[in-house]
C-alpha cells in the first residue's frame, strides 16, 4: 500500500521565537511534538540571513530527531560546509533572496547546471541525499537529473495560490513534471503552500513520495497543538 512521507517544516516556530530574540518557542521541542504526531521527517531551512532557524537549532536537532532531517539550504559554500558537518539525511537545495518573505520560486537548475552538479557531488560524498527544489517545468526536471540529484521537490506554490481552472492547469504541470521525474530515476517530492484543503490533488499524483508542509501545520497548531495538527495532516494522506 502506498504511503506518502510527511516532512514537517518547523521554520515558523523559530520565526515566532525570533520575533523577540528569546528562547520560546523552541524548535527542538516542536520537532519532538511533530514526530509524536506522525511526521516522517523534520524539515528546516537554514537561511543565509538566519531569520528563523539558527545554527545551534540544527546542531540540537541532529542530536534529538528520531526520524530524519531535511535541511533546506542555498547552494553556497558556507551551507555545504555546515551540511557536511551536521550530516542531515537529506539536503534540499533552494533559491534564496534576502528580500523575500518566503521562497518565491524554484531553482534555475538548467541555468546553474554546472554549479549545482558540483554541490550535489560534494554532499553525496558525505552520504547525504540531495533534492533540487524546482518549478514544475520539464526542462528543470531534466536538468535536475543531469545534475545528479537523488530527488526533486516540485514547487506547488503557484498551484496553492490558484483557484478553479487555473489551479487545474497548474496541477497538470505538476503531474507531467512528476511523471518525467520518476521516469528519469528521481524520487519525487512536493511542497510549498499546501494546506488541509488543497493537498488532495497533489497527494493523488502517483509518483509523489513525500510532501513537505510547514506554515499550514504551524498555523493549525495555534488552535489544536502541534502534535494534533500534524496528526490531522497525516490522517489526510495515503
Amino acid at each position: 500500500m502506498r504511503k506518502i512521507r510527511l516532512g514537517v517544516n518547523i521554520d515558523h516556530v523559530a520565526t515566532l521565537r525570533q520575533a523577540r530574540r528569546g528562547k520560546e518557542p523552541d524548535p527542538v521541542h516542536a520537532a519532538v511534538m511533530a514526530e509524536l504526531g506522525g511526521a516522517d521527517q523534520i524539515t528546516v531551512h537554514l537561511r543565509e540571513d538566519r531569520r528563523h532557524i539558527q545554527d545551534r537549532d540544527l546542531e540540537l536537532l541532529r542530536g534529538t530527531v528520531q526520524t530524519g532531517i531535511d535541511m533546506e539550504m542555498a547552494a553556497v559554500p558556507e551551507m555545504v560546509r555546515i551540511a557536511s558537518r551536521i550530516l542531515p539525511e537529506m539536503v534540499t537545495l533552494v533559491p534564496e533572496k534576502r528580500q523575500e518573505i518566503t521562497t518565491e520560486g524554484g531553482l534555475d537548475a538548467a541555468g546553474q547546471l554546472r554549479q549545482l552538479a558540483g554541490v550535489v557531488r560534494r554532499l553525496q560524498k558525505k552520504d547525504i541525499r540531495v533534492a533540487l527544489f524546482v518549478d514544475p517545468v520539464l526542462r528543470q526536471v531534466r536538468a535536475s537529473a543531469e545534475a545528479g540529484a537523488d530527488a526533486i521537490e516540485i514547487n506547488t506554490g503557484r498551484y496553492s495560490e490558484s483557484r478553479g481552472e487555473k489551479a487545474e492547469r497548474e496541477m497538470d504541470k505538476i503531474r507531467r513534471a512528476s511523471a518525467l521525474g520518476a521516469e528519469a530515476g528521481l524520487a519525487v517530492h512536493a511542497g510549498h503552500g499546501l494546506n488541509y484543503r488543497n493537498i488532495f490533488p497533489v497527494a493523488d499524483v502517483p509518483e509523489v513520495e513525500e510532501l513537505n508542509i510547514g506554515h499550514s501545520i504551524v498555523s493549525r497548531a495555534v488552535f489544536v497543538g502541534l502534535e494534533m495538527a500534524v496528526r490531522e495532516m497525516r490522517d489526510l494522506l495515503p
